[in-house]
């Protein structure tokens, strides 16, 4: 089977999606997706369970926007509900609001914190002084001190990632916000919103143009040498894949899915809570909360984290940062040829939703004034 296409997209996820719409409806460029699994979507891929509730198969996506421009261009293709996400924290089996804000700080050390001044000068006698945090370890004890790291980040950061705080770069643990108000929701972003029929539809709706041609539960690399492409190659899976692991294999935390089914309303009050000190898995989330489904019953996922499976989430460790810096270069001469990398996997980059779909566009934009050099 030869294939001859104008664009390439190895991956059905965001990434592969958006970049076929804007180049079969903006460009009407012919183009052919190839995706290993056997759905659209990605890691956002959501379905129906046999009692009929919808639920995330790949961990829980919390959509929020920085850009408004990004939400106007996905409401070409969805319509919305509000995305009501607040998480929990287990500890010595009561419930602190996650995120760390006020009320967390004030019921862990059962103090009366009226204002952020008073939080900080409360802190600063709990904070352990380091001027320039390395790891995540030192990020924490420097911000809210070792009582807090210890009961709330150290051991669920080690789940999670397999190995100690003090190994990974400071980066991960500063992904989750520290507030010294009483937000309880778990983004910043005042855009919080989910597709009111779900992320499928959403892309589904997304790449249905007849210029698209999608063939799922297919490798590419085993049948890379039958394509012939005229314009443009996207490439959203992992860069070591891409190249042969010529530099060795990055390395991946993966995770284990185990989803029960009740006949409830609810089982949680909230939609996730994390559990850092108890149990194998890192936290139990209930996603009929911000699916806002009319239901009689309820789906709870666990997660466990795993060292191997399918590439969740890049280690950052110094060595996988040296290797990614060596790929990253071939990824950037291959540009010459045409061929591109963008997602989560291809830039060995933990990214939000929003922001994948922000920086496939971004690409878009610079690919399409280059479509136009070589007409």
């Amino acid at each position: 089977m030869k294939i001859n296409t104008e664009v390439l997209i190895i991956g059905a996820g965001p990434v592969g999606c958006v970049m076929a719409e804007r180049f079969s409806n903006d460009l009407k460029l012919k183009c052919t997706i190839i995706e290993s699994r056997n759905h659209i979507a990605g890691n956002c891929y959501d379905e129906y369970n046999k009692k009929g509730v919808l639920y995330h198969k790949y961990g829980p996506h919390y959509l929020r926007f920085k850009n408004k421009k990004t939400l106007n261009y996905l409401s070409k293709f969805t319509k919305w509900i509000e995305g009501n996400y607040i998480v929990k924290s287990v500890v010595n089996k009561k419930l602190y609001s996650f995120p760390i804000n006020l009320d967390t700080l004030e019921e862990f050390f059962n103090v009366k914190l009226k204002s952020k001044q008073h939080a900080i000068n409360f802190l600063k006698k709990k904070i352990v002084k380091i001027k320039k945090p390395k790891n995540s370890e030192e990020l924490i004890l420097s911000k809210l001190g070792k009582e807090i790291y210890e009961n709330f980040y150290k051991n669920y950061t080690t789940k999670q990632w397999g190995i100690s705080p003090k190994k990974l770069d400071k980066s991960v643990a500063g992904r989750v916000p520290i507030r010294f108000n009483r937000n309880p929701f778990y983004v910043n972003e005042k855009l919080k919103l989910m597709p009111k029929k779900g992320f499928t539809n959403l892309f589904k709706n997304m790449i249905n143009n007849s210029k698209i041609s999608l063939i799922l539960n297919t490798d590419y690399f085993k049948i890379k040498n039958k394509i012939s492409v005229k314009y443009f190659t996207i490439y959203t899976g992992t860069p070591d894949r891409f190249y042969d692991f010529k530099y060795g294999k990055l390395d991946w935390r993966s995770l284990k899915f185990v989803f029960n089914t009740y006949k409830k309303n609810y089982i949680q009050d909230y939609v996730q809570y994390n559990y850092p000190n108890d149990y194998k898995f890192t936290r139990k989330v209930e996603i009929k909360h911000v699916t806002k489904q009319k239901s009689k019953y309820t789906v709870i996922s666990k997660e466990f984290p795993q060292k191997v499976g399918e590439p969740y989430y890049p280690i950052m460790d110094k060595k996988n940062k040296i290797t990614f810096k060596k790929y990253e270069k071939l990824m950037n001469t291959s540009s010459k040829k045409n061929i591109y990398f963008e997602g989560r996997l291809a830039k060995y980059k933990y990214f939000n939703t929003d922001e994948v779909i922000e920086n496939a566009l971004h690409l878009y934009k610079k690919l399409k004034y280059k479509f136009k050099k070589l007409k």
